[in-house]
């Protein structure tokens, strides 16, 4: 499975970006994307999810962020509205597969990470 992120950017703070991860393979066997971001000298954290059909949020970015999946185009979004400088790092998607018997998905790791793109929220 390799995933490609797109749409991040330089916004001012209030603005809204949506991020796009493309993923290639063998996309049947995930069953959940995941976004994460990460700022220089801090851990990654997690942001959102969409599992099963089940959007889930880290709470500073309940009701501004939204996740989505298109499993016919095999992407995942992350549409962020109001932007705040705290929203800066670089997002990274994962991809959770499956733990299934079926030769594609056994063969497969636990999960992929895209390589990540840069948002900058301005002040």
């Amino acid at each position: 499975v390799h995933l490609v992120e797109s749409g991040g950017g330089l916004v001012q703070a209030g603005g809204s970006l949506r991020l796009s991860c493309e993923a290639s393979g063998d996309t049947g066997c995930i069953h959940a994307m995941v976004w994460y971001r990460q700022v220089p000298g801090e851990d990654r954290e997690w942001v959102a999810a969409h599992s099963g059909g089940i959007e889930s949020y880290r709470d500073s970015v309940k009701g501004r962020f939204t996740i989505s999946r298109d499993k016919d185009r095999n992407t995942a979004y992350l549409q962020m509205n109001s932007l705040i400088p705290e929203d800066t790092g670089v997002y990274y998607c994962k991809a959770d597969i499956v733990a299934s018997p079926v030769p594609e998905c056994a063969t497969l790791d636990r999960d992929y990470w895209g390589q990540g793109t840069q948002v900058t929220v301005s002040s």
